[in-house]
């Protein structure tokens, strides 16, 4: 799995970039960010894209179940730029597990997802 962050907007903003299949140790990678991010502005705002995504191992599903439960309310917006139907799905399965307003965008309409998310 390939994950790249960036912040944006003095970090009320991140930019999540994963490519392949995220493993646990991914988590690990980009969870400390995230936890300063959200500890710094309260509540945060989330650009997701996925390119030639392929889900999840067993161990990073579970890394995915405790964010969502520990960070239920910590995230305002969340834009998911995907590339396929499926990913499309998994935008509308996350909803009841975040206060967030969720998204999906089609990878060819990224700069209206970034757009939506710097709306005040």
């Amino acid at each position: 799995m390939k994950v790249e962050l960036k912040e944006i907007d003095s970090g009320r903003l991140i930019e999540i970039h994963l490519t392949g299949k995220l493993v646990k140790e991914d988590y690990e990678a980009f969870l400390p960010t995230v936890e300063r991010l959200v500890k710094q502005h309260g509540k945060i705002r989330m650009f997701v894209e996925l390119h030639e995504f392929h889900g999840w191992t067993a161990g990073a599903l579970w890394e995915d179940i405790k964010f969502d439960a520990k960070h239920f309310s910590d995230i305002d917006r969340l834009a998911i730029v995907g590339e396929t139907k499926w990913e499309k799905g998994m935008a509308a399965f996350c909803k009841p597990f975040t206060t967030a307003r969720v998204r999906y965008f089609d990878h060819t309409k990224t700069a209206e997802a970034r757009e939506w998310l710097s709306e005040k």
